[in-house]
């Protein structure tokens, strides 16, 4: 193996292994992850909502009780 080619495989695995995929030209790392996890937490809301209208446990309801405001 050359030299040449031992540096393009250590370089390609450094930018494999060094970028996250999360960064967007609009929105920080921080602010992203913050997007993700308020997303998440929305929809593990609507999903427990369903599962109660499922099993009955409150009135029937055309809309979820969390709103988007």
């Amino acid at each position: 193996m050359t030299m040449k080619a031992l540096a393009m495989i250590v370089l390609m695995t450094g930018l494999l292994l060094g970028s996250t995929g999360c960064y967007t030209p609009a929105y920080s790392p921080s602010e992203r992850h913050a997007m993700i996890a308020r997303n998440w937490d929305y929809e593990l809301k609507q999903a427990t909502d369903d599962f109660d209208s499922l099993m009955l446990l409150r009135p029937a309801s055309t809309l979820t009780i969390w709103n988007v405001q």
